[in-house]
């Protein structure tokens, strides 16, 4: 199972004890429970796909910005859908620009460590450092994806891309 640094303010949130321990070396990640009730809950999908961010930004300590952009195939470009974090002017996304119009591209999860030595890049803000994109794909086609920023270097592993493709996996119903 997948785990992540806590935050504090998650804990409060979602009333979860601490059991006493430092909660900056204490590890979780929003089980996938916690995803399939928002699935199944009767909000519309928009609502879902933000709560689901921010279930991942509150859960995870170096998630400092998670957002939705849909695949638009016809006009090959994705779509700013539902996001938590600072506002961006990136709402439109032609496939093949930037890491995520890359992974649009290669229907592929990108994780980049230090955003610095790209040089395909489109800078949401002047704090992120690492990026990690996940596609959504719905019986066998690209309908989107999921974007997460940091603003540390080398943050995104093997295990956040294996937990946010079984997320992206669960969120593929909503398409």
């Amino acid at each position: 199972m997948q785990i992540f640094y806590i935050r504090r303010e998650f804990l409060l949130k979602y009333n979860l004890k601490n059991r006493g321990k430092d909660i900056r070396s204490k590890k979780c990640s929003p089980g996938t429970e916690s995803i399939q009730k928002i699935i199944l809950s009767s909000q519309t999908r928009d609502e879902k796909l933000l709560n689901i961010c921010q279930l991942l930004k509150d859960a995870v300590l170096y998630y400092d910005w998670v957002g939705f952009y849909m695949a638009e195939q016809s006009k090959q470009e994705l779509v700013l859908g539902p996001y938590v974090g600072a506002p961006t002017e990136h709402t439109r996304i032609p496939y093949g620009k930037g890491i995520c119009g890359q992974a649009a591209d290669k229907r592929d999860t990108i994780i980049v460590q230090d955003i610095s030595g790209q040089t395909n890049y489109l800078s949401c803000s002047i704090d992120v450092r690492s990026e990690i994109v996940v596609p959504v794909f719905k019986d066998g086609r690209f309908v989107a994806e999921l974007d997460i920023d940091s603003h540390e270097l080398n943050q995104f592993s093997e295990k956040d891309k294996k937990y946010l493709e079984l997320v992206c996996q669960r969120v593929s119903v909503l398409f």
